[in-house]
């Protein structure tokens, strides 16, 4: 999937991903597309549920080698 915008939050532990894709996404346009990286485990469930609650979009998320990726739309 091609995103517009790219945020790397490896190697940072919650609850810092949430924090830097929210900011991240100030930057991000209605309708476009942040990729976000990350290892932290816990990111699963709260990138998901941070999403959902902003009115975004989880177009993606997969899993390799204990990162995760996650593809958000803005809404």
């Amino acid at each position: 999937m091609k995103a517009d915008h790219f945020l790397d939050a490896t190697g940072l532990s919650c609850p810092m991903p949430i924090v830097k894709t929210r900011n991240a996404m100030k930057e991000v346009n209605s309708g476009e597309v942040l990729e976000v990286k990350t290892t932290d485990k816990g990111a699963k469930a709260d990138l998901t549920a941070w999403t959902k609650s902003g009115g975004h979009e989880l177009l993606e998320q997969h899993e390799d080698n204990d990162v995760y990726t996650f593809f958000i739309k803005k809404g």
